[in-house]
């Protein structure tokens, strides 16, 4: 049939019409532009109208069958019109291999379609029949009120394809739905469950991950293997050196016993209670050679930086030794030994109310390397276990005391009792627990790890890191507040004499002269748990301005109360208006002297009822002069 003018009118007209007899709105056909009739007779009928040629005017001429011309016009113009009524754009395949990313799957359909019906949604069904079968997926358009592989296809208003696992007697099954974007049923999301394409590909991911594995872990295992033999080796080599070095060390203290050289340098330490090393050993080991023959005996100590032990210091004679203390630092401590270390070995630091030192070691085991400091051993342990256990006189805290006194003023001076220079040193951690009892008088400050040499040629860049250190029970106010003035030196020695203050505090409470003696407390002990952090300190002693409690009881013994007020002007707040440590020792040296004044005016007093008795008088001595102990 030859198509006319009224031909083509009727044939489009009717193209307008759905095949269920309902009527397309015209607009919506007009705006199917005649391209796509270009495209569908150019590519069906190889005619392609030239400029100023209609579509009518070809139908006019040319020889195409009605059927076939109508047919296709007709799907053309139901595509346009149901792209103009926004049906969904769907993947559409029966079976497709996915791709998957993490929780994100891609179904790898290659073809999509519009849907029929502007009610119909995107769907994807996934689904495994049995653990060994594959996996399928199937896309398509769907009305969502109909059963999918007999359930309901949930939550599909969303541009999104979430994947929800669904009850399945076969086995796995996962359905979603989606709408208003196209291709949404293309992106599959496995927000809640596991990722089905892991499950799909763990027969093939396993093996390829075996094989990518096996090559590294195969050199991880060779490193290892070699690096134990080297290690291993290391170590026999070295016992064999340590072995030859003791052979040779023994042989030479054999040949100085004959000579009576190193009889002279160890002396023999036979009463455990002698709290000193002997002075021979000390002064004359020398500390630059061979390791010194010690075995360790006991762990009597563990601080933040180190262990302490008692040790025997061997003689060549057997059953012969002298009890040494090994502060023992690990590997990683190697900076905290080497400045201790260091304040140890100048020869100006030597007093006796500091602990006396013998020998720095780098030592290596079979497993870690340690470094030891040797010094002399205490029985007697630290000022706070003591004080815990031993109330005091007046003349034994006159003593020790000043034994801390005279200690710390060593420190802070910068010349020797002899008039020699040195380098002034702020100890910065002085507690109880860093003060070791050598007898019921005596006692030494110790554990120097983070003391500072205060060195007139160090810049303020160098004591850039010295502020905030120490234990925040003893830290002075200035140190809690970070307002340390790190351009005078002496703000460090202000630090010391602070804690200093609060140690004397502790003693003074365990003094008999008190009257009453109340079980031992450390400073603010009523007050702060026994570590305090520096935040709780901080509202004690800066807020609240706090300090130690000093009871009136304490202040009618006159030695007492001269010590008391010699405490108080130490932990002044203002770290400028405290004592230096050399006048606090000048204190007690006048203290001393007002008790021998005391004790010959009592001795005056008490001698001269006596001689009136012995001359015939019948009065009584009595005792109207209050002695001070």
């Amino acid at each position: 049939m030859v198509y006319s003018s009224s031909n083509f009118q009727s044939t489009f007209s009717s193209l307008v019409w759905s095949s269920n007899g309902s009527a397309f709105p015209l607009q919506h056909a007009s705006v199917c532009k005649f391209d796509l009739i270009h495209i569908l007779l150019r590519k069906h009928y190889q005619w392609w109208p030239m400029t100023g040629s209609t579509i009518s005017n070809y139908l006019h001429s040319s020889m195409i069958p009605e059927e076939n011309i109508f047919a296709r016009f007709k799907k053309i113009f139901h595509t346009c019109a149901r792209r103009n009524l926004k049906t969904n754009l769907c993947k559409w395949c029966n079976y497709s291999h996915p791709v998957c990313e993490g929780k994100v799957c891609y179904t790898n359909c290659s073809f999509n379609s519009y849907c029929e019906s502007a009610d119909e949604i995107c769907v994807t069904i996934w689904k495994q029949d049995n653990p060994k079968a594959n996996i399928q997926v199937i896309t398509l358009c769907h009305l969502p009120h109909l059963l999918v592989e007999n359930v309901l296809v949930q939550n599909y208003n969303t541009s999104r394809c979430l994947m929800s696992q669904q009850p399945s007697e076969k086995g796995m099954l996962y359905v979603c739905g989606c709408v208003d974007e196209q291709e949404c049923n293309d992106k599959l999301i496995f927000e809640n469950h596991i990722n089905g394409y892991s499950i799909l590909q763990s027969k093939e991911i396993f093996p390829v991950a075996a094989i990518s594995l096996l090559p590294p872990l195969l050199i991880a295992v060779l490193v290892t293997v070699l690096f134990y033999v080297y290690r291993t080796q290391r170590q026999r080599k070295r016992s064999k050196e340590w072995s030859k070095k003791q052979a040779q060390r023994s042989n030479a203290l054999a040949r100085n016993a004959k000579a009576g050289d190193y009889g002279d340098k160890l002396s023999v330490l036979i009463d455990d209670s002698h709290s000193d090393m002997s002075s021979t050993c000390a002064n004359n080991i020398n500390h630059n050679t061979e390791l010194l023959p010690i075995d360790l005996d006991e762990k009597v100590g563990k601080g933040r930086f180190a262990e302490v032990w008692r040790a025997k210091l061997n003689h060549t004679t057997p059953g012969q030794f002298e009890t040494v203390a090994v502060k023992i630092f690990a590997c990683d401590e190697f900076s905290s030994w080497k400045n201790e270390s260091q304040i140890f070995v100048d020869t100006n630091f030597k007093h006796e109310n500091l602990l006396q030192f013998l020998t720095a070691e780098e030592r290596e085991n079979s497993l870690r390397k340690e470094y030891w400091i040797i010094t002399a051993y205490h029985s007697r342990g630290n000022l706070k276990d003591y004080l815990s256990n031993h109330i005091l006189t007046w003349v034994d805290l006159q003593k020790m005391a000043g034994c801390l006194v005279n200690g710390v003023a060593h420190l802070h001076s910068d010349c020797t009792t002899t008039g020699a220079n040195k380098i002034a040193i702020a100890h910065r951690d002085i507690k109880s627990t860093n003060i070791l009892v050598k007898n019921e008088r005596e006692c030494v400050l110790c554990d120097f790890g983070i003391a500072l040499r205060l060195d007139p040629s160090l810049t303020v860049d160098d004591f850039a890191n010295s502020g905030q250190v120490g234990t925040a029970r003893y830290m002075a106010p200035e140190v809690l507040e970070s307002r340390v003035n790190l351009e005078d030196l002496e703000s460090f020695k202000q630090m010391d004499v602070y804690s200093m203050a609060l140690v004397l505090w502790e003693m003074v409470s365990r003094c008999d002269a008190v009257g009453e003696v109340k079980s031992y407390e450390l400073p603010f002990g009523s007050v702060a748990r026994e570590q305090p952090c520096i935040e709780t300190m901080r509202d004690i002693v800066l807020h609240g301005r706090g300090r130690p409690e000093i009871p009136s009881s304490w202040l009618v013994h006159q030695g007492l109360q001269f010590l008391c007020d010699t405490i108080t002007e130490c932990w002044d707040h203002d770290p400028e208006a405290r004592l230096t440590a050399h006048c606090v020792a000048e204190r007690f040296n006048l203290m001393a002297l007002m008790d021998c004044d005391n004790l010959i005016n009592n001795n005056c007093d008490t001698n001269e009822p006596n001689k009136m008795a012995g001359e015939g008088g019948e009065h009584r001595a009595n005792g109207g002069v209050t002695d001070i102990q």
